[in-house]
């Protein structure tokens, strides 16, 4: 298990925290991380590419960490820029390694051959992959929860939706939490937005949850509501006391 923060120091696909939690849960943040390894020259991308919502999620490693804690459940972290690869897509997808972000190229992906794609592959979604299904075989998990956030303007259209609680086939979770919504946020919570399972987003959760029957629910949180350190502590626990009850309430129904 490496410390906290390193995915800034050094070259590593994946990073798992608080590796004994004990409650069945795991979470997992794909994007966690906008490192680039230095043998890549960032992808030849200017600064602001670099560090924006493009490269990774804001925030989402900080709220996630903090419900890791709540919840006594390990959390899996990808430890390098999505753009090097997204560890949301199987290696099949063509937007696993994007070329272009928002009209804006990414040279660094432009014309990889067939063995560059499968080094990518090799490099940073097979260990990645691995280490969820180690962290969930250990765990006995029960439960899975990504943990995601998103801008609130793409592509020049304003968002208006605050929190996504997003599912594939397994509605089990989603519902749950949706049902309780207004208990827990006066923020405005749709289903399956700002992203949904025809957008390829749910890779993770039909690869890890869906696949052992369990249930499980993808978390996006717009990147505005989560910039400071207190927002990103206010929103964790608001949702770790969310995804808490929900679960209760499908024990309690089962």
């Amino acid at each position: 298990m490496t410390k906290p923060g390193a995915a800034q120091q050094e070259d590593v696909p994946v990073h798992v925290l608080h590796a004994d939690g004990a409650s069945g849960t795991v979470l997992v943040c794909e994007h966690a991380s906008a490192f680039f390894p230095p043998e890549l020259n960032a992808l030849g991308l200017p600064p602001d590419m670099q560090k924006g919502h493009a490269a990774w999620d804001p925030g989402a490693l900080a709220v996630a960490r903090r419900m890791s804690e709540r919840l006594d459940a390990p959390l899996v972290a990808g430890a390098v820029s999505r753009l090097i690869y997204d560890c949301n897509r199987p290696p099949e997808a063509a937007s696993a390694i994007l070329d272009q972000s928002e009209g804006r190229d990414i040279p660094g992906n432009i014309g990889l051959s067939g063995a560059d794609r499968a080094d990518r592959v090799v490099r940073y979604y097979l260990p990645f992959e691995a280490a969820v299904r180690d962290t969930m075989d250990a765990a006995n998990a029960r439960v899975l929860v990504t943990v995601h956030s998103f801008t609130p303007i793409f592509m020049r259209q304003t968002r208006d939706v605050e929190i996504g609680i997003l599912h594939d086939s397994d509605t089990r979770l989603a519902d749950a939490m949706l049902s309780t919504a207004i208990r827990h946020t006066a923020l405005h919570v749709q289903r399956n937005a700002p992203y949904g399972p025809e957008d390829g987003v749910t890779h993770t959760l039909k690869l890890h949850g869906q696949s052992r029957g369990i249930p499980n629910v993808m978390l996006e949180i717009r990147n505005d509501l989560i910039a400071t350190t207190q927002q990103q502590q206010d929103v964790a626990e608001m949702l770790a006391g969310w995804v808490a009850q929900a679960l209760a309430a499908l024990e309690a129904a089962a």
